[in-house]
């Protein structure tokens, strides 16, 4: 089976695929502001003159919202074509192998941190104080990762690897959604209901 591969989740953008396992194909780009055209394009470099994919592994975060949206869009738009099942699975899951801390700014004054061993989420997302999380950091024995500026001190720069997501999602490891995908939301959605009509 052919499998897909799609990392947006940041700057640093990727697209994978590989043929019972094997990869025969990867290339990353890195996008500052859309994701949109930099995707597209080397999707089709992937799948030029190869059969059609049966299974999608796209990364869903946390991290950039629209860039997540961007990159299950297109599974969803090769998947109507090809018919293949689309998988999630959690960008920050690709960020290395063994046990891992992986944090990130959740705005609003927090940041959010979660724990992954052998590319499964063992804890969180949960979001921390400043002060909580440095009290976090101070005590754990383990790598710790951001693909943004944090201002932790030993927090390490590293971006979603689209190959290790893709083998995650081929051995169904780390699997946190199949069929309709979502990004990974850090907080509830906020919606705003519309004032009611005056009579």
């Amino acid at each position: 089976m052919i499998t897909l591969a799609l990392e947006t989740s940041t700057p640093h953008g990727g697209v994978a695929m590989f043929r019972e396992g094997e990869l025969i194909f990867s290339e990353s780009f890195t996008a500052d502001r859309s994701h949109s055209s930099e995707l597209f394009a080397v999707i089709e470099r992937a799948l030029a003159g190869r059969e059609a994919p049966g299974q999608i592994v796209v990364g869903l975060g946390p991290g950039s919202y629209a860039g997540v949206r961007i990159a299950i869009a297109a599974g969803i738009g090769i998947s109507v074509a090809s018919g293949a099942e689309m998988v999630g699975v959690p960008s920050i899951a690709g960020l290395d192998d063994g046990e891992y801390l992986a944090v990130g700014d959740a705005r609003r004054g927090g940041y959010w941190v979660a724990n992954l061993k052998e590319g499964e989420i063992v804890s969180g997302p949960e979001i921390l104080t400043r002060e909580e999380m440095e009290q976090r950091l101070a005590g754990t024995g383990l790598p710790v990762y951001s693909s943004e500026e944090v201002g932790f001190a030993g927090v390490a720069l590293r971006f979603p690897d689209v190959e290790r997501i893709g083998r995650l999602g081929i051995a169904g490891r780390g699997v946190c959604a199949r069929g309709a995908l979502e990004p990974m939301y850090l907080r509830e959605p906020h919606i705003t209901n519309p004032k009611g009509i005056k009579d």
